[in-house]
Protein backbone atom coordinates (compact mmCIF):
# COMPACT_ATOMS: atom_id res chain seq x y z
CA UNK A 1 0.00 0.00 0.00
CA UNK A 2 1.40 3.16 -0.96
CA UNK A 3 2.36 6.37 1.13
CA UNK A 4 2.86 4.48 4.44
CA UNK A 5 -1.17 3.72 5.29
CA UNK A 6 -2.72 0.73 6.62
CA UNK A 7 -3.98 -2.32 4.24
CA UNK A 8 -7.94 -2.45 4.22
CA UNK A 9 -10.20 -4.58 2.06
CA UNK A 10 -12.20 -2.97 -0.08
CA UNK A 11 -15.65 -4.40 -1.37
CA UNK A 12 -15.56 -7.63 -3.59
CA UNK A 13 -12.52 -8.05 -1.73
CA UNK A 14 -10.26 -5.91 -3.08
CA UNK A 15 -7.88 -3.94 -0.90
CA UNK A 16 -8.11 -0.31 -0.75
CA UNK A 17 -5.05 1.28 -2.05
CA UNK A 18 -3.84 5.00 -0.77
CA UNK A 19 -2.37 7.20 -4.08
CA UNK A 20 -1.52 10.93 -4.29
CA UNK A 21 -3.90 11.98 -6.85
CA UNK A 22 -2.26 14.36 -10.12
CA UNK A 23 -4.87 13.78 -12.47
CA UNK A 24 -8.34 15.12 -13.82
CA UNK A 25 -9.73 11.70 -13.30
CA UNK A 26 -9.09 11.32 -9.52
CA UNK A 27 -9.33 15.19 -9.12
CA UNK A 28 -13.43 14.44 -10.36
CA UNK A 29 -13.27 11.33 -8.23
CA UNK A 30 -12.87 13.33 -5.14
CA UNK A 31 -15.19 15.71 -6.01
CA UNK A 32 -17.61 12.87 -6.70
CA UNK A 33 -17.08 11.91 -2.87
CA UNK A 34 -18.04 15.19 -1.42
CA UNK A 35 -21.17 15.21 -3.18
CA UNK A 36 -21.52 11.68 -1.28
CA UNK A 37 -20.29 13.19 2.38
CA UNK A 38 -21.77 16.40 2.48
CA UNK A 39 -24.28 16.90 0.00
CA UNK A 40 -25.09 18.68 -3.30
CA UNK A 41 -26.04 21.92 -1.40
CA UNK A 42 -22.54 21.93 0.29
CA UNK A 43 -19.81 24.10 -1.17
CA UNK A 44 -17.96 21.56 -3.52
CA UNK A 45 -14.31 22.23 -4.22
CA UNK A 46 -14.22 21.56 -7.98
CA UNK A 47 -11.71 19.65 -9.72
CA UNK A 48 -10.15 22.26 -11.76
CA UNK A 49 -9.52 23.56 -8.30
CA UNK A 50 -8.07 20.33 -6.79
CA UNK A 51 -5.93 19.85 -9.85
CA UNK A 52 -4.17 23.40 -9.52
CA UNK A 53 -3.25 23.47 -5.75
CA UNK A 54 -0.93 20.05 -6.41
CA UNK A 55 0.83 21.96 -9.19
CA UNK A 56 1.85 24.40 -6.42
CA UNK A 57 2.50 22.09 -3.20
CA UNK A 58 -1.14 21.24 -2.01
CA UNK A 59 -1.48 17.16 -0.63
CA UNK A 60 -4.29 15.49 -2.43
CA UNK A 61 -4.19 11.77 -1.40
CA UNK A 62 -7.21 9.05 -2.78
CA UNK A 63 -8.22 5.98 -0.97
CA UNK A 64 -9.02 3.77 -3.74
CA UNK A 65 -11.39 0.53 -4.21
CA UNK A 66 -9.87 -0.54 -7.44
CA UNK A 67 -10.04 2.58 -9.49
CA UNK A 68 -13.01 4.13 -7.44
CA UNK A 69 -12.08 7.11 -5.24
CA UNK A 70 -14.15 6.24 -1.69
CA UNK A 71 -11.72 8.60 0.21
CA UNK A 72 -9.67 11.36 0.61
CA UNK A 73 -7.70 14.18 2.26
CA UNK A 74 -6.94 17.65 0.71
CA UNK A 75 -4.18 20.27 1.88
CA UNK A 76 -2.51 23.74 0.83
CA UNK A 77 0.05 25.69 1.73
CA UNK A 78 -0.15 28.21 4.16
CA UNK A 79 1.69 30.54 6.64
CA UNK A 80 1.42 30.79 10.29
CA UNK A 81 3.25 33.60 12.01
CA UNK A 82 6.01 33.90 9.04
CA UNK A 83 6.53 30.21 8.93
CA UNK A 84 5.24 27.34 6.03
CA UNK A 85 2.40 25.63 7.16
CA UNK A 86 -0.13 22.95 5.32
CA UNK A 87 -4.13 24.04 5.84
CA UNK A 88 -6.27 20.52 5.38
CA UNK A 89 -9.04 21.43 4.09
CA UNK A 90 -11.35 18.41 3.64
CA UNK A 91 -10.90 14.62 4.66
CA UNK A 92 -14.41 12.44 3.25
CA UNK A 93 -14.85 8.81 3.24
CA UNK A 94 -17.82 7.46 1.73
CA UNK A 95 -19.68 6.04 3.98
CA UNK A 96 -19.55 2.10 2.58
CA UNK A 97 -15.68 2.49 3.50
CA UNK A 98 -15.81 3.18 6.90
CA UNK A 99 -14.40 1.41 9.77
CA UNK A 100 -11.14 0.67 8.06
CA UNK A 101 -9.56 3.41 9.41
CA UNK A 102 -8.65 5.09 6.22
CA UNK A 103 -9.64 8.41 7.86
CA UNK A 104 -6.25 8.05 10.32
CA UNK A 105 -4.44 6.05 7.33
CA UNK A 106 -5.14 9.62 5.41
CA UNK A 107 -3.94 11.50 8.13
CA UNK A 108 -0.65 9.97 8.55
CA UNK A 109 0.05 9.57 4.43
CA UNK A 110 -0.36 13.57 4.70
CA UNK A 111 1.67 14.25 7.59
CA UNK A 112 4.57 11.66 5.52
CA UNK A 113 3.95 14.06 2.58
CA UNK A 114 4.50 17.32 4.57
CA UNK A 115 7.04 16.42 6.09
CA UNK A 116 9.03 15.85 3.02
CA UNK A 117 8.21 19.47 2.04
CA UNK A 118 9.99 20.40 5.29
CA UNK A 119 6.62 21.64 6.87
CA UNK A 120 6.10 21.40 10.36
CA UNK A 121 2.48 22.27 11.12
CA UNK A 122 -0.86 21.38 9.54
CA UNK A 123 -4.07 22.76 10.78
CA UNK A 124 -7.89 21.99 10.27
CA UNK A 125 -11.20 22.89 11.64
CA UNK A 126 -13.58 20.35 12.93
CA UNK A 127 -16.75 20.49 15.02
CA UNK A 128 -15.77 20.49 18.71
CA UNK A 129 -19.10 18.30 19.14
CA UNK A 130 -18.46 15.63 17.30
CA UNK A 131 -16.83 13.22 19.92
CA UNK A 132 -15.18 10.42 16.94
CA UNK A 133 -13.84 13.43 15.76
CA UNK A 134 -12.19 14.82 18.28
CA UNK A 135 -10.58 11.12 19.73
CA UNK A 136 -9.54 10.84 15.99
CA UNK A 137 -7.69 14.29 16.40
CA UNK A 138 -6.21 14.27 19.76
CA UNK A 139 -5.92 10.77 20.62
CA UNK A 140 -5.14 8.75 17.49
CA UNK A 141 -3.05 12.12 15.95
CA UNK A 142 -1.40 13.78 19.33
CA UNK A 143 -3.33 17.28 18.25
CA UNK A 144 -3.78 20.06 20.25
CA UNK A 145 -6.30 23.23 20.06
CA UNK A 146 -5.93 27.06 21.15
CA UNK A 147 -8.24 28.48 18.99
CA UNK A 148 -12.42 28.84 18.83
CA UNK A 149 -13.68 29.95 15.66
CA UNK A 150 -17.84 31.40 16.06
CA UNK A 151 -19.49 30.47 12.86
CA UNK A 152 -16.74 30.33 11.00
CA UNK A 153 -18.24 29.00 7.56
CA UNK A 154 -21.97 30.61 8.17
CA UNK A 155 -25.28 28.73 7.23
CA UNK A 156 -24.47 25.09 5.92
CA UNK A 157 -27.52 23.22 4.32
CA UNK A 158 -25.80 20.07 4.03
CA UNK A 159 -27.09 17.32 6.74
CA UNK A 160 -23.84 17.48 8.72
CA UNK A 161 -24.53 20.84 9.15
CA UNK A 162 -28.19 22.10 9.31
CA UNK A 163 -29.37 23.47 12.31
CA UNK A 164 -26.80 25.21 14.54
CA UNK A 165 -23.83 27.54 14.26
CA UNK A 166 -20.44 26.05 12.19
CA UNK A 167 -18.41 27.30 15.16
CA UNK A 168 -15.15 25.10 14.90
CA UNK A 169 -12.06 24.40 16.79
CA UNK A 170 -8.29 24.25 15.12
CA UNK A 171 -6.43 21.46 15.75
CA UNK A 172 -2.84 22.02 15.49
CA UNK A 173 -0.99 18.88 14.32
CA UNK A 174 2.67 19.24 15.01
CA UNK A 175 3.94 17.09 12.75
CA UNK A 176 7.45 16.53 13.78
CA UNK A 177 7.35 17.07 17.14
CA UNK A 178 8.01 13.82 19.58
CA UNK A 179 4.31 14.09 21.63
CA UNK A 180 2.96 13.51 18.60
CA UNK A 181 5.44 10.46 17.74
CA UNK A 182 4.07 9.13 20.69
CA UNK A 183 0.63 9.17 20.25
CA UNK A 184 1.01 7.70 16.37
CA UNK A 185 3.06 4.95 18.22
CA UNK A 186 0.17 3.86 20.39
CA UNK A 187 -3.37 3.21 18.92
CA UNK A 188 -5.47 2.90 22.56
CA UNK A 189 -6.37 5.78 24.39
CA UNK A 190 -4.29 7.29 27.07
CA UNK A 191 -5.24 6.28 30.79
CA UNK A 192 -5.64 9.08 33.42
CA UNK A 193 -2.08 9.95 34.20
CA UNK A 194 -2.86 11.14 37.60
CA UNK A 195 -4.94 11.72 39.85
CA UNK A 196 -4.91 15.75 39.13
CA UNK A 197 -6.77 14.58 35.90
CA UNK A 198 -8.97 12.38 37.17
CA UNK A 199 -10.61 14.65 39.36
CA UNK A 200 -10.32 17.49 37.10
CA UNK A 201 -13.85 19.51 37.60
CA UNK A 202 -16.42 20.10 35.17
CA UNK A 203 -16.17 22.84 32.87
CA UNK A 204 -19.95 22.64 31.88
CA UNK A 205 -23.03 21.09 34.00
CA UNK A 206 -24.74 18.23 32.85
CA UNK A 207 -28.37 16.02 33.46
CA UNK A 208 -30.33 13.85 31.51
CA UNK A 209 -33.21 15.20 29.94
CA UNK A 210 -35.03 12.33 28.98
CA UNK A 211 -33.50 11.01 25.45
CA UNK A 212 -30.50 13.59 25.50
CA UNK A 213 -27.78 14.95 28.13
CA UNK A 214 -28.61 18.21 28.59
CA UNK A 215 -26.11 21.18 28.48
CA UNK A 216 -26.51 23.22 32.04
CA UNK A 217 -23.89 26.34 33.11
CA UNK A 218 -20.77 26.71 32.80
CA UNK A 219 -18.75 27.20 35.50
CA UNK A 220 -16.52 30.17 34.86
CA UNK A 221 -15.61 30.57 38.49
CA UNK A 222 -12.71 27.45 38.23
CA UNK A 223 -9.50 27.59 38.91
CA UNK A 224 -7.97 24.46 38.51
CA UNK A 225 -4.98 23.89 36.55
CA UNK A 226 -6.69 21.15 34.33
CA UNK A 227 -10.63 21.06 33.74
CA UNK A 228 -12.66 18.48 31.84
CA UNK A 229 -15.31 19.49 28.59
CA UNK A 230 -17.90 17.22 28.23
CA UNK A 231 -19.89 16.98 25.14
CA UNK A 232 -23.41 14.95 24.14
CA UNK A 233 -23.80 11.83 22.87
CA UNK A 234 -24.79 11.25 19.07
CA UNK A 235 -24.86 15.20 18.39
CA UNK A 236 -25.72 14.31 15.03
CA UNK A 237 -28.90 13.02 15.59
CA UNK A 238 -29.61 15.62 18.02
CA UNK A 239 -29.01 18.64 15.81
CA UNK A 240 -31.03 16.87 13.17
CA UNK A 241 -34.13 15.82 16.22
CA UNK A 242 -34.64 18.12 18.63
CA UNK A 243 -32.49 21.79 17.47
CA UNK A 244 -33.39 23.45 21.05
CA UNK A 245 -30.99 20.83 22.75
CA UNK A 246 -28.43 21.10 20.36
CA UNK A 247 -28.32 25.00 20.44
CA UNK A 248 -28.05 24.55 23.76
CA UNK A 249 -25.00 22.67 23.53
CA UNK A 250 -23.47 24.61 20.98
CA UNK A 251 -23.57 27.83 22.78
CA UNK A 252 -22.52 26.33 26.19
CA UNK A 253 -19.32 24.72 24.81
CA UNK A 254 -18.90 28.02 22.87
CA UNK A 255 -19.02 29.61 26.12
CA UNK A 256 -16.92 27.59 27.77
CA UNK A 257 -13.96 27.08 25.20
CA UNK A 258 -13.94 30.88 24.94
CA UNK A 259 -13.55 31.86 28.70
CA UNK A 260 -10.77 28.92 28.77
CA UNK A 261 -8.57 29.86 26.07
CA UNK A 262 -9.15 33.26 27.11
CA UNK A 263 -7.68 31.97 30.05
CA UNK A 264 -4.80 30.74 29.46
CA UNK A 265 -5.79 26.84 28.90
CA UNK A 266 -5.26 24.67 25.81
CA UNK A 267 -7.35 21.69 24.86
CA UNK A 268 -4.84 18.58 24.87
CA UNK A 269 -6.11 15.44 25.53
CA UNK A 270 -9.59 14.00 24.57
CA UNK A 271 -11.41 11.28 26.49
CA UNK A 272 -13.96 9.26 24.64
CA UNK A 273 -17.07 7.33 26.38
CA UNK A 274 -17.25 4.18 24.27
CA UNK A 275 -20.30 2.62 26.30
CA UNK A 276 -22.70 5.87 26.10
CA UNK A 277 -21.28 8.27 23.59
CA UNK A 278 -20.01 11.32 23.99
CA UNK A 279 -16.69 12.26 26.37
CA UNK A 280 -14.58 14.84 27.52
CA UNK A 281 -11.69 17.30 26.27
CA UNK A 282 -9.15 17.67 28.98
CA UNK A 283 -8.21 21.65 29.28
CA UNK A 284 -4.43 22.38 30.90
CA UNK A 285 -2.81 25.66 31.33
CA UNK A 286 -0.74 26.68 29.29
CA UNK A 287 2.81 26.07 31.46
CA UNK A 288 1.11 22.69 32.07
CA UNK A 289 2.63 20.40 29.59
CA UNK A 290 1.32 16.97 30.17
Amino acid sequence: MRSGGQAAWGRAGQMTELRDIHDLAGCRGVVAVQVAVWGRDAETVPASVLSVSVKRGGILIGAYDGETVVGFVWSFPGRRDGQWTHWSHMLGVLPEARGRGLGRDLKLAQRTRAIDQGIDLIEWTFDPLQAQNAHLNFVGLGCIATTYVVDAYGPMSGPLHRGTPTDRLIAEWWIARPHVERRLNQRSALVARSADVREAPALIDTHQGGQWLECGDVRTSLTAPRVLLPVPPAFGEMQQQDIDAAMRWRLGVREAFSWAFARGYRAVDFYLNREQGGGAYLLALDQDRS
